[in-house]
């Protein structure tokens, strides 16, 4: 596909001037956890393995990515499993991420820092999943799948954190839950529990197949991590199998408490540095940009942004360019980093089919500033209201319009003020946004 020039497009929209801005540090109270590692290690002890024998095999499932020090973390949990005499083994847990390919999975644990030399277990990718039982949902029927691997072990654990969803609201998100039937079902059960929740509810699927699952399977509980606003560990505890639904919305509660969000509710532009799939499972936090973009799920009621400009993919993401649609606008560099192939791995599996399709495609990054504040409407300057963030996980520190200055939160300073300009069509900033390298 050719995407037109600068040239073929420079007088469809006149340049207009930008908006002053201000770089704004935000730095709310919070806890931190300050030993994870070792509060992981009590964890396993919490867990019901007693009753194991020497030598049983432990599945250790972890795989969500962009959870902090996620890799000790694990590390810690494999440890502990192998001192009390048991015989651990990593189980990528993400449903069809890493292309859906034993290799694919392989390649995202490595990009957590998980190991086979790392966590001092083996892991055993392959993507075979088992059907349990089919159950009906509403009018739908079910087909519940568990991953062979974590099937074949004496006893399983899943750890994870728990935060807000990024296509439903409930009692129960992201978390443990999710991680057992979503994670661990593979792609087949990925694919087969978002077909059945799109239409009939995703609690209400997710109770359902957890129920198979803790009938079915060798699974003893798992390990919740809450994170700050920092995005750092605050609390971590071990959940009993049969607790998970029950546990879990107090520390969703918690998690949503701590969940970084904009600086403001009614924006104007809000232009992103980066997604990636390991900032959020739809490459942008949808609960930070108030867009969920999926059938039968209303979008989150704040905040209210009407136009989004992506620039780019972390190098993290390996071109898993899945959330790019939600985004009005993009540029041409990062479509050029997208691997399709892996975009649409999500897509499919998922069913969430909008958040892989492609925005308008700007040359550059003053084009696209330039068509996005042509497409508001009445544009001044003076009025506009901008924030420009490096990614939605890292919300400590961005720029804003001088005419959200006045809404900022209490616990929020402006640092100065910031000139953006354009160097060959993409955007200089006289410091990067997060103390990271120049966009």
């Amino acid at each position: 596909m050719e995407f037109p020039d600068r040239s073929a497009v420079d007088d469809l929209i006149d340049p207009q001037p930008l908006p002053e801005f201000a770089r704004v540090r935000y730095e709310p109270e919070t806890e931190r956890l300050d030993d994870p590692v070792g509060a992981a290690r009590e964890a396993v002890d919490a867990l019901d393995l007693d009753g194991l024998d020497p030598g049983a095999t432990v599945a250790v499932g972890v795989g969500s990515r962009g959870i902090d020090r996620v890799d000790e973390v694990a590390a810690a949990v494999v440890e502990r499993v192998a001192e009390r005499g048991l015989d651990p083994v990593v189980v990528p847990a993400m449903g069809s991420h890493g292309g859906a390919t034993a290799e694919g999975q392989r390649e995202v644990l490595a990009s957590l820092g998980i190991t086979e030399a790392s966590v001092g277990a083996p892991i055993d990718a392959r993507m075979a999943a088992a059907e349990l039982a089919t159950v009906p949902v509403g009018d739908a029927d079910l087909a519940v799948y568990f991953s062979e691997a974590a099937l074949a072990a004496d006893a399983v654990l899943v750890v994870n954190r728990v935060k807000a969803h990024t296509n439903f609201t409930g009692e129960v998100e992201s978390g443990l839950a999710k991680m057992t039937v979503v994670g661990l079902g593979k792609q087949r059960g990925a694919k087969a529990f978002h077909s059945t929740a799109i239409a009939e509810g995703y609690v209400e699927t997710l109770t359902a197949a957890l129920d198979v699952i803790e009938r079915e399977t060798p699974i003893v509980g798992g390990i919740a991590l809450v994170e700050n606003f920092e995005e750092e560990i605050g609390h971590l505890e071990a959940v009993p199998v049969g607790s998970f639904l029950d546990r879990e919305p107090e520390l969703l509660e918690r998690a949503y408490d701590e969940m970084p969000t904009l600086p403001v509710d009614d924006v104007d532009l809000l232009v992103v540095d980066e997604i990636g799939k390991e900032i959020s499972g739809a490459g942008m936090d949808t609960n930070v940009i108030g867009r969920y973009r999926v059938l039968n799920a209303p979008d989150p009621e704040t905040p209210d942004i009407d136009i989004i400009y992506v620039r780019g993919l972390t190098d993290a993401t390996k071109g898993n360019g899945n959330g790019i649609g939600l985004a009005d606008l993009t540029r041409r560099a990062a479509v050029d980093d997208l691997d399709l192939k892996k975009t649409y791995a999500n897509a499919l599996t998922s069913g969430s089919l909008a958040k892989s399709k492609l925005p308008v495609v700007a040359p550059d990054d003053e084009f696209a500033v330039r068509t996005a504040l042509a497409a508001l409407g009445g544009y001044n300057p003076e009025t506009a209201r901008v924030v420009w963030i490096r990614n939605t996980q890292d919300l400590g520190e961005y720029l804003v319009s001088e005419a959200v200055v006045d809404d900022l939160p209490e616990a929020a300073r402006v640092l100065g003020r910031e000139a953006v300009s354009f160097e060959g069509g993409t955007a200089v900033i006289d410091e990067p946004i997060g103390g990271g390298s120049e966009p």
